[in-house]
């Protein structure tokens, strides 16, 4: 997970299979602990201000670095929804005192608490009052309930305060260590793959990047890799990944990955990404779950006929996915 440094989550089991895809031996009840138990793993609007899982110690600076953009946007959307200033910052006490009152709270509950004092809950009024709470640093997603993730307060889980803004060389800083840990998990990429991946402006990204400018070589192509990355496999294993993948979200360009003419099998449009099937880090089709009883069931359905050892690699996957879920 820190190698990734932020997976998108707002598909809590398409994130649980992101980390599954990249490890060994765990289970999505593991997860699940680290999410609600240990607090090893948080969720937040960080990259594109949308849901990832991060480490609990990654949280803070993240939301440093992206929550400004994100609250001021948040605004913008509320006075659209019909929901004023102060109402937006009523709202952002009412969540603070109903998580110090009451602990973790659902989406459901906080809304009530909201529209309990008058403020509109109607529409997208909700969630964005919600992300404003978070972009302040008062709330987080932390534990779960019945499969869904619940509010709670920045302060207790994380043990302090988030800051929700950095500047000078704090700022400098955080944007050094966000090069360095996108590059550690993505590279080679260009200047414009990490604004887009991160959300911040091109001009952070360069910033970041010029930062370790001493810690990285440069390709062709505008590309920049780690000097110390590591050495690449001469050949990747066969991988089922899950949608809305970091696989498939992690450059601008994802034809490396995916074949010009099975583009919209994989990407078919409105914001959505399939889980795919690779061998050797190319995609050769889809695939899906399906819980039936207690039982998981995965179907491949690939874009061509696979060759032999490609169909048992990748049924060997199918059978990890369902040891990996199991009985929930």
């Amino acid at each position: 997970m820190a190698r990734l440094l932020a997976v998108q989550a707002q598909d809590l089991r398409a994130a649980r299979l992101a980390l599954r895809a990249r490890g060994r031996g765990f289970t999505a009840r593991d997860v699940d602990r680290a999410l609600s138990i240990e607090r090893s793993l948080v969720v937040g609007w960080l990259c594109r201000g949308t849901l990832h899982f991060v480490c609990r110690e990654d949280y803070p600076w993240l939301l440093g670095l992206t929550g400004p953009l994100q609250a001021a946007t948040s605004r913008r959307r509320l006075g659209e929804e019909g929901v004023s200033a102060d109402d937006g910052e009523r709202a952002v006490t009412v969540i603070e005192k109903a998580l110090a009152d009451e602990g973790p709270l659902g989406r459901p509950e906080l809304a009530e608490r909201m529209a309990d004092r008058g403020i509109r809950t109607e529409g997208q009024a909700t969630p964005l009052l919600l992300n404003l709470a978070a972009m302040r640093g008062v709330s987080l997603l932390g534990p779960l309930r019945d499969d869904t993730q619940l509010f709670a307060l920045a302060h207790d889980w994380l043990g302090t305060a988030p800051p929700t803004e950095l500047a000078g060389a704090d700022r400098e800083r955080a944007l050094a260590e966000l090069a360095r840990r996108y590059l550690a998990g993505h590279g080679p990429a260009t200047e414009a793959d990490l604004a887009a991946w991160s959300g911040l402006p091109l001009r952070d990204a360069r910033a970041g990047l010029a930062a370790i400018a001493a810690e990285v070589v440069e390709l062709d192509g505008g590309l920049v890799e780690l000097a110390r990355r590591g050495r690449t496999p001469g050949r990747l294993p066969a991988r089922l990944l899950p949608a809305f993948d970091p696989y498939l979200l992690g450059w601008q360009d994802r034809s490396f990955a995916v074949p010009a003419r099975y583009t919209r099998r994989v990407h078919p449009g409105g914001g959505i990404l399939r889980a795919v099937a690779l061998v050797d880090g190319v995609a050769v089709g889809t695939w899906s779950r399906r819980r039936r009883g207690g039982r998981v069931d995965v179907a491949i359905e690939p874009f061509t006929a696979l060759a032999p050892g490609a169909a048992r690699a990748l049924r060997a996957e199918a059978a990890d996915v369902e040891r990996f879920e199991g009985r929930r």
